[in-house]
């Protein structure tokens, strides 16, 4: 891209990965072969709708990929149906096999780099029935499907995320009960989380075993928990409980294999743990204030809720996707590099706004990436930026009633429309950088917030 004589430009490192993130069961279609499937066809998402085709990418991926490819994405990361290649205990699937070996040489055909993630919240109806990761004794049958996998894709990725989200399937499926199996015990919720990440670590030797020059690692969610008063204690404490509960002890755990107090007097070390990442996948989408409140013991003592007054994204039927706030990336990202010491590169594998008109979603993604660039200049080793999500697609519990693509689509006919944070995410893709004419074209208001936040003094890596 040529630029004008004096423009104002935020440059990315060379070799800096471009793209956009997914996950099978929400973008394939057809998936009835999973917990999630059950849960759908038992009523329990909260608009009544079934995931059905999907965006169909078991049929035509190729066509969406395609569309990245016009943003010139460099990367794109994706899923593996757990379900779909060992549809039952034993029994492999090669046609399953087969499908996602066209995907991803299709990917490398438009030269880009597959990422591509193992176990993203679905388990075969098998594995759910013998009680899932609740169990320890079932990591063996999580390691044999990753063996497999890798035995038959090595040759087309190198890039392996074992477990997306770990704290997210164990708190809303085993605490809050908003996710399959639709469980509420603490203890539960914490075993379950623990037991991922052993198998997070299980799963990294298997992989190093067949693939030595893979780079693999996991990707935690990561959701900022803000006292509602820096002058309260009890609202303090509350959201330091939620912070290190939900945020750092998995963090560490996944590091030393053991977790924060008081979580390492409740559970078990990860055996093996030290080492067994390449890179730290960060996924950010928003913040909390949390006021202290004893009738929550379940969340530890606290109440949470969004800034009265923030900009925010759709809420969809749950409420829950709270106000966007950019700076939480940039604080994630600090938090995460003193935590581990800086000794891996970062990704961010999931960052993205709900917003069905897309008038929130161009400005958000250039203050959130004007903040990466920040996090860059001080230091921080942060080496691609992938969004969620490059077509909408079925939301989980939310059914199609929220909408994150940089592409809009309609279920009933499959038609794709890019919207204008898609033509604005390929200019910063084709530049390698945010300019002061993609601000000026997308998000003018923003010009002084977003060159503002490049003409600060470098701050103490402090969160």
């Amino acid at each position: 891209m040529a630029l004008q004589r004096g423009q104002r430009i935020l440059r990315f490192p060379d070799g800096f990965l471009w793209g956009t993130a997914s996950s099978s069961h929400q973008c394939e279609g057809s998936n009835t072969n999973n917990q999630w499937y059950r849960w759908e066809q038992s009523g329990r998402t909260l608009t009544g709708e079934t995931s059905g085709d999907a965006a169909n990418w078991w049929q035509e991926a190729e066509q969406d990929f395609s569309l990245a490819e016009q943003m010139e994405n460099n990367a794109l990361r994706l899923s593996i149906e757990w379900s779909r290649v060992e549809p039952s205990e034993g029994r492999w699937d090669s046609a399953a096999i087969d499908r996602y070996r066209q995907m991803l040489a299709d990917l490398h055909r438009r030269h880009m780099k597959p990422l591509v993630t193992l176990h993203h919240f679905t388990d075969p109806l098998w594995f759910a029935d013998r009680g899932g990761f609740t169990k320890v004794e079932n990591i063996r049958y999580f390691v044999r499907y990753v063996s497999y996998v890798v035995e038959k894709l090595q040759d087309l990725c190198n890039f392996w995320i074992t477990i997306n989200e770990p704290n997210i399937y164990a708190v809303l499926g085993y605490l809050f009960g908003e996710y399959p199996p639709g469980d509420q015990d603490l203890m539960r919720a914490m075993r379950v989380l623990r037991n991922m990440m052993q198998a997070h670590v299980e799963a990294f030797h298997a992989i190093y075993h067949i693939q030595p020059q893979s780079q693999i690692g996991c990707c935690l969610h990561y959701r900022l928990f803000d006292p509602a008063s820096q002058l309260v204690p009890l609202d303090r404490a509350a959201a330091g409980l939620q912070n290190t509960f939900f945020n750092w002890s998995p963090l560490q755990g996944g590091e030393t294999g053991k977790f924060i107090f008081p979580f390492n007097l409740l559970l078990a070390p990860i055996k093996g743990a030290a080492g067994t990442r390449d890179f730290h996948g960060v996924n950010y989408y928003t913040r909390d204030l949390v006021r202290f409140d004893p009738t929550r013991p379940a969340e530890m003592f606290g109440r949470r809720f969004a800034l009265p007054g923030a900009v925010r994204n759709d809420p969809g039927l749950a409420n829950n996707f709270g106000e966007i706030y950019a700076k939480g990336l940039y604080r994630v990202l600090q938090s995460v590099y003193r935590r581990t010491r800086g000794n891996k590169p970062l990704y961010i594998t999931e960052n993205g706004f709900s917003d069905t008109r897309d008038d929130r979603r161009p400005r958000a993604i250039l203050e959130h990436l004007a903040l990466v660039h920040q996090a860059i200049r001080e230091g921080i080793p942060v080496r691609g930026y992938l969004h969620w999500t490059l077509v909408d697609n079925f939301e989980w519990t939310e059914g199609w009633g929220v909408r994150f693509g940089l592409i809009e689509l309609d279920p009933r006919t499959q038609e794709r429309t890019p919207r204008i944070s898609a033509s604005m995410f390929g200019e910063i893709c084709r530049a390698n950088a945010i300019t002061e004419a993609i601000v000026a074209r997308y998000a003018p208001d923003a010009m002084e917030s977003i060159f503002g936040i490049a003409r600060q003094e470098s701050s103490r890596l402090s969160v």
